[in-house]
């Protein structure tokens, strides 16, 4: 069956807009995480999926273990509602609020580590949770920009932790303070991971990204290894955790890497379609209905206007994906209301026909819809509520 016609049918009860997860693409997705892991357990972002069922979905396949949170207040839910005993919060946090409640957790406290780049970090816990405070867990991260030459900085604006010698000074300053714990090192290399290698007719910023993307993979083994040795030698480390869905090859050839990280590769959204070596399946889609038929070659949809964080750029916005060959006017966009696509592939369509589009990023969908139609085959299986959907808002 077609998969216009095959989408069309499963939801067909249902009136867009409202957004699909293809179970059938997720779980092949999620397998192709785990053969290109090359064994290295994975920790699933959760940011890129940001729906309790699919995250427990995938953690329940071998391969994947932990969840990589992007909040204090989330990692707290997922620890009350039992989902993982391993939540590492991958972002410093400054959640005086999460952070009281952490404290007084105890079950939460043995499952959930924060990370931090500096003594202020450490400053602000001890002055939030007062002297005395009971054991938090953390993380130390490692920047993993490739600085070739002084001045310039390849990679995202992360911690100020760079060489092996501020890495095991930071490592002394945690294990000397009273009430931390330092478990592990995260090292996430955005300028590997999330920079597809072949962006869609680009050919010479691809060649420049593949030729940045080898010279830094081969100076980061280097630089990642001394400085996970320099830590270990003062702290007793249960994790090392690397990479992100565009890089798991590179990152799991390195030896002082434990585990892995990703998540967007489970969702296949359109910023992932610019990668050599793989291409995850578009797992989650969303339905907008026609709502106008202003002139030849062009329908008129209601809503859309689901941009994508980062860069202000037009690859951050959604794409129509079928029926194929629409697309969007570069004068208009994606609206708050309404949403024209145009092609020939428009003159068929009717109103209340639905066009398919995918979103830029993977997880902020699920900030615009409170449920996904989870969908196999032809038909609807189950509904998943994001989490949204089930209350919650985690920035």
């Amino acid at each position: 069956m077609h998969p216009r016609t095959r989408l069309d049918a499963a939801t067909k009860d249902y009136d867009p807009p409202f957004a699909i997860v293809d179970l059938d693409a997720f779980d092949s997705n999620a397998a192709d995480l785990v053969r290109r892991a090359g064994g290295l357990p994975i920790r699933v972002a959760s940011k890129s999926v940001r729906v309790r069922a699919l995250l427990e979905r995938v953690l329940a396949k071998p391969g994947f273990a932990g969840v990589m949170c992007y909040s204090p207040a989330e990692a707290l839910w997922l620890s009350d509602v039992d989902l993982s005993e391993d939540l590492l919060v991958a972002y410093p946090t400054v959640d005086r609020s999460a952070l009281r409640r952490l404290a007084e957790d105890d079950k939460a406290r043995g499952r959930i580590t924060i990370v931090v780049d500096s003594i202020a970090h450490l400053d602000f816990v001890q002055h939030t949770l007062g002297a005395g405070h009971p054991e938090i867990r953390v993380c130390l991260e490692l920047d993993v920009s490739w600085r070739p030459v002084p001045g310039l900085h390849i990679g995202p604006r992360r911690s100020p932790v760079h060489t092996a010698r501020e890495a095991r000074a930071l490592a002394e300053a945690i294990t000397r303070r009273p009430g931390f714990r330092l478990v592990g090192v995260m090292a996430y290399e955005g300028h590997i991971a999330g920079l597809g290698d072949q962006p869609p007719g680009k050919p010479l910023r691809g060649a420049a990204l593949r030729w940045m993307q080898r010279h830094s993979a081969v100076e980061l083994v280097e630089r990642r290894t001394a400085a996970v040795a320099a830590v270990r030698e003062v702290a007793d480390l249960e994790f090392v955790n690397g990479g992100g869905t565009g890089s798991l090859e590179v990152t799991g050839a390195d030896p002082s890497v434990t585990e892995l990280a990703a998540g967007s590769g489970l969702i296949g959204p359109t910023l992932f379609d610019g990668y050599r070596g793989f291409r995850p399946a578009p797992a989650v889609l969303f339905a907008l209905p026609v709502v106008r038929r202003p002139k030849k070659h062009v329908a008129t949809l209601f809503s859309g206007g689901y941009i994508a964080s980062g860069t202000a750029t037009a690859d951050r916005q959604p794409s129509p994906h079928l029926p194929v060959g629409l697309n969007l006017l570069s004068v208009e966009g994606a609206g708050e209301v309404q949403t024209p696509v145009v092609g020939r592939a428009a003159d068929p369509l009717r109103l209340g026909d639905r066009v398919w589009l995918r979103h830029a990023k993977a997880g902020e969908l699920a900030e615009r819809f409170t449920h996904y139609l989870a969908v196999r085959g032809d038909e609807v299986e189950r509904t998943m509520p994001t989490y949204r959907g089930e209350g919650l808002s985690f920035g």
